[in-house]
């Protein structure tokens, strides 16, 4: 393979992704092009489409694609591919495995996962979002995929499924998901914890899960993103003016994958945890929110902790047992967690939300 793809099994594999041998033949064997015809938008925000020179360079890099915008906010994409490759390899695929996919995007995850042998159901709560997947899918000749205009909520009722893959954020599993599993499934989604979407691996009953990876994922609507009690706050836009708390702690500054770890550990210990932009800063980080969400205490990836607000004090010191409670743990990873789920949300529709972490 030669030319933009040609890297491209290379560039997932950077991303951290221990590919076998039969997802790699599938990455290589499904053209991502084919799932986005009309092009998609990069990260400055400008519009990418087939007949500029960098389509294809772009398409295969290891980033995800947004397809569809409403205003300012993406509501559909193509997921980044190493965040797929994780996902399907933790699916453990098998050839005649059922799959229930919900949230269809433009159709690409489907198709990997029918490569590997499986037969697919991909629902999308958006009509048009489904309609273009399902003619990429022809377009790319890929067999074995049914995709349907449905809520995601109650899957697919009176079916059977060995595994059920979620690619929208949510605040909670179905019920119905896990009834519709036949013995020894187990449902992978991305649950909201601390303002991030880690991946987890749910099974039951009893209903139990672990965390596979970190991620982040556009938010689902309805029932699977109803708000219940002590649930997470969401994310601040903009903080109060910060002041120093306590010195940074690490040097160098701790990496993504650790970070991640310890942004995990403080979503198990403290229900305000989150994230927060911050000025001077790309990326948003590990922030304790007080009720207004506007203050609080941030912990960036040095380990220093900065504190606004009138809460300040006391956020700050929040903060800093959050890392002192962490070292002493041994700094766990985020898949040494096991967690415990109990019913939340809209009680006519409710949800499985983690509840209990224990190392």
């Amino acid at each position: 393979m030669t030319g933009p793809r040609g890297e491209f099994l290379e560039r997932i594999r950077q991303g951290g992704v221990e590919l076998s041998p039969e997802l790699a033949a599938a990455f290589a064997r499904v053209p991502r092009e084919a799932f986005v015809p009309d092009g998609f938008q990069r990260r400055d925000g400008s519009w990418v489409l087939p007949a500029d020179p960098d389509f294809l360079p772009t398409i295969y890099h290891d980033d995800v694609l947004v397809t569809k915008m409403d205003g300012k906010v993406p509501t559909s994409s193509s997921s980044q591919p190493s965040l797929m490759a994780l996902m399907i390899e933790a699916l453990d695929v098998r050839p005649g495995h059922r799959i229930l996919e919900v949230g269809a995007g433009t159709g690409y995850n489907a198709a990997l996962l029918a490569s590997l042998g499986a037969s697919v159901t991909s629902i999308d709560a958006q009509e048009d979002v489904a309609v273009r997947a399902r003619t990429a899918l022809a377009r790319a000749g890929i067999a074995g995929v049914r995709v349907e205009h449905a809520d995601g909520y109650p899957g697919r009722p009176r079916e059977r499924f060995d595994r059920v893959i979620v690619t929208v954020g949510i605040a909670g599993v179905s019920p119905h998901w896990l009834e519709q599993l036949d013995p020894d499934g187990f449902v992978l989604a991305p649950v909201v914890h601390a303002g991030t979407h880690p991946v987890l691996r749910v099974a039951g009953p009893p209903v139990r899960a672990r965390a596979v990876c970190g991620s982040g994922f556009m938010q689902a609507s309805g029932p699977l993103n109803a708000p219940f009690p002590d649930a997470f706050p969401s994310p601040a836009a903009a903080m109060a003016e910060l002041t120093p708390h306590a010195p940074a702690r690490y040097d160098p500054p701790l990496d993504e994958s650790t970070y991640r770890d310890l942004w995990y550990a403080a979503g198990a210990w403290n229900r305000r945890a989150s994230h927060a932009a911050i000025p001077g800063r790309r990326q948003s980080c590990l922030a304790l929110l007080d009720g207004t969400r506007s203050g609080g205490a941030v912990v960036p990836p040095d380990g220093s902790v900065w504190a606004g607000g009138d809460e300040a004090a006391g956020y700050g010191a929040a903060a800093a047992a959050v890392l002192d409670r962490w070292e002493a743990a041994g700094r766990p990873p985020m898949g040494a967690w096991r967690i415990s789920l109990e019913l939340a949300g809209d009680p006519h529709s409710p949800i499985w939300v983690p509840h209990r972490w224990q190392i």
